[in-house]
């Protein structure tokens, strides 16, 4: 299993609405082959910072199979005019 981590700093005063657009988001990644399960948690500390985790079978689940999809158009229309700067992805595998 690859848990994709990504940091996402929302621009100022849009959180409520991207909370609102992001739970309608969420159809269109759990819709891929190899998607096991995703969270956002929200920064404590600052106010427009969140931290997404999506928890995928294989790295190229999500890499090909997401995001040369039509579900990810939708998802980066939906979501990505929020980030500022755009968000850095990362992948992880458990060692222990």
């Amino acid at each position: 299993m690859i848990l994709e981590v990504a940091i996402l700093n929302i621009k100022d005063n849009l959180e409520k609405q991207f909370e609102i657009d992001f739970l309608k988001a969420g159809q269109y990644i759990s819709s891929i082959k190899g998607y096991k399960s995703h969270s956002i948690k929200k920064c404590i500390e600052k106010k427009n910072k969140y931290i997404l985790l999506v928890n995928w079978e294989t790295i190229e689940d999500h890499n090909i199979g997401f995001r040369s999809s039509e579900a990810y158009k939708k998802w980066k229309a939906l979501l990505h005019h929020y980030y500022d700067p755009f968000p850095s992805v990362e992948h992880y595998e458990t060692v222990i």
